[in-house]
């Protein structure tokens, strides 16, 4: 049997030094700042390092390393959130409503323009790296706090309570932005990933 002093020599500076371009990635998409997002990945790397130690092996180094850096931009967008008026979910829902509008008919149905298009096998584009750059694109090209909200729930998987509770708005507001938010990458992706015109892997 290992023992868990073995198992904390696999916690190493190399080990995190070759996770680390992931970390940061992971944290920038969620924070929207590249500073803090280096300060996170920092603090992750340290902690993760001091410890080493309490690693058991029932994941793998990078699964564990990852729950560090999730606690850790969990506690930086709640401190952020004080900051955030309750307006700029509205103000950024009302310019997307009106995109997501232009979309309709009169009847409510579709435009033919804006008729969703084929996915075919969404499994298939999961398995694409390429996918996944594209999908980063699109997701930074939502508004800020509608991204903020949509990676709460998505990437941190926290419940719609604990983000109506960080970010001090109601549940039918968190349940509008994370639809306006679906949308919006729906759309993105249709243009850039499952339309006929999109670059081929």
């Amino acid at each position: 049997m290992i023992s868990p002093a073995s198992l904390a020599h696999t916690v190493t500076p190399e080990a995190l030094a070759a996770m680390r371009a992931d970390m940061l990635r992971f944290a920038a998409l969620q924070l929207r700042d590249t500073h803090l997002a280096e300060d996170m990945v920092q603090d992750t790397m340290i902690t993760a390092l001091a410890k080493a130690g309490q690693f058991a092996g029932r994941s793998s180094v990078k699964t564990w390393v990852f729950t560090i850096l999730r606690n850790n931009v969990i506690d930086a967008i709640k401190r952020r959130a004080r900051t955030v008026n309750a307006g700029d979910y509205t103000a950024e829902g009302e310019s997307m409503d009106s995109a997501f509008d232009a979309l309709f008919k009169a009847n409510e149905h579709w435009t033919p323009a804006a008729r969703p298009a084929d996915w075919g096998n969404p499994e298939d584009s999961l398995c694409e790296q390429q996918f996944w750059t594209v999908f980063d694109a699109c997701l930074n090209r939502l508004p800020e706090n509608t991204a903020r909200v949509f990676m709460m729930r998505e990437f941190l998987e926290l419940d719609s309570h604990e983000i109506c509770e960080t970010l001090a708005i109601s549940m039918s507001n968190c349940h509008v932005i994370l639809h306006r938010a679906r949308n919006g990458l729906r759309r993105c992706l249709e243009a850039n990933w499952f339309s006929e015109g999109a670059p081929a892997c």
